[in-house]
């Protein structure tokens, strides 16, 4: 069956967090695609609706099955269905466990430059940020494990977060990786909570490891957050799952996400994920390959375009992690100049931490159309910079 991710859908006037932005605009910015999800979603939605009733929900056996099934065949993971709690979204989600997991003033490490949330479901708890910045070297990215391993010893690091894939660079971490990673935590009594859900959306014949399938040290030492809202684009639904296979740590986190009353579905967050799962696999596979072409499109044109920048090769997300430092290394200014000069909003690098300065985060996850605008956008804005520097004005 062929899928139509051509036909731009205007989401303008809809009460879009993306779109709620000036009509010259176009936003390129917030992880939330602009294509409409799975047919079979959208007419497992028309069923609910159509009942007509809706009050208060449960969590079905259906919804626990599609999960186990999904990452079974998907990604060569057998999850048992008491590891699995509903949550509202994998941001409430993990402020929740950082509250439950830890005690003020102590350590939560992250690895940056990673998603922004991070910081704020730390500090806004009353924790502290550690950065372990990954290493970036001729546009690759790994970890500097004797960094990290002085973050996890220190006495007061109770908790490391894990972007698996990687936002915003797109990275896969490999199995090797993980288990050192695992081994570091349990030696050092740190918890890891992995945030896994980027991991549908990889690049084709490619797929992502699960923190907990690499032993059974990183499966009983850790808490993984999974959603089908990033790969089907339900956001709004505030429908995901919490991971957990050691009893100690499910009860302490399922307490913890039952006091914040995060813990219980809408009357349509278990139908989406349920039918997203049982049926959304050949839809997720043919914009796997769309997003991946539109990515193509992205590298190809600014390298012969735009060579002052730098793509990042990328495994997974449909985020686009571009290297500007020899434009400047003020990434907030640069994305404001793009924006102010032709509309193009794009995400400052400098909002994921340390390392995140000198990048830009681009969403390709739109209709070709919509890329070739946004990449013309960018040409004429990184002329537009280079035009200032020949008539002796700053940079930005």
């Amino acid at each position: 069956m062929k899928y139509d991710f051509d036909t731009i859908v205007d989401r303008r006037n809809t009460n879009s967090l993306k779109w709620d932005v000036k009509e010259n605009e176009l936003p390129m910015w917030v992880a939330d695609m602009d294509f409409k999800t799975a047919p079979c979603v959208i007419e497992s939605l028309n069923n609910r609706v159509n009942h007509g009733v809706f009050g208060y929900s449960i969590v079905p056996d259906s919804w626990y099955d599609a999960y186990i099934k999904w990452w079974k065949e998907r990604h060569n993971f057998e999850i048992e269905k008491q590891w699995l709690i509903f949550s509202t979204g994998v941001v409430p989600a993990i402020s929740s466990i950082v509250r439950k997991l830890t005690t003020v003033a102590e350590n939560v490490v992250i690895q940056s430059p990673v998603y922004n949330i991070f910081y704020n479901s730390i500090i806004n708890n009353g924790r502290k940020v550690l950065e372990s910045p990954l290493v970036y070297d001729e546009g690759k990215y790994s970890i500097d494990f004797e960094d990290l391993r002085e973050k996890l010893s220190n006495p007061q690091t109770t908790l490391m977060i894990l972007c698996n894939p990687h936002n915003p660079v797109g990275k896969i971490w490999d199995k090797e990786t993980l288990i050192k990673i695992g081994k570091l935590c349990k030696e050092n009594n740190v918890v890891v909570l992995s945030d896994e859900i980027h991991c549908d959306i990889t690049i084709p014949n490619k797929t992502y490891i699960p923190f907990a399938s690499v032993n059974e040290e990183c499966k009983q030492n850790s808490v993984t957050c999974i959603s089908p809202t990033k790969a089907f684009n339900l956001a709004g639904m505030q429908s995901s799952a919490v991971m957990i296979a050691n009893k100690f740590l499910r009860d302490k986190v399922e307490r913890g996400l039952n006091t914040d009353e995060v813990a219980e579905p809408n009357v349509f967050a278990t139908t989406v994920a349920t039918a997203a799962f049982n049926e959304g696999g050949p839809w997720l596979d043919a914009l796997r390959k769309y997003i991946s072409d539109n990515k193509d499109l992205v590298t190809d044109y600014i390298e012969k375009n735009i060579p002052k920048i730098k793509v990042v090769d990328a495994e997974a997300t449909y985020l686009m992690w571009l290297d500007c430092k020899t434009i400047t290394s003020d990434s907030e200014k640069l994305a404001s100049f793009i924006r102010h000069e032709t509309g193009l909003y794009l995400t400052a690098g400098d909002h994921y931490g340390k390392g995140g300065e000198g990048f830009l985060r681009m969403n390709v996850a739109c209709s070709k159309e919509i890329v070739i605008e946004a990449l013309d956008k960018l040409d004429k804005a990184i002329k537009l910079v280079y035009e200032k520097l020949d008539l002796g004005g700053d940079l930005l």
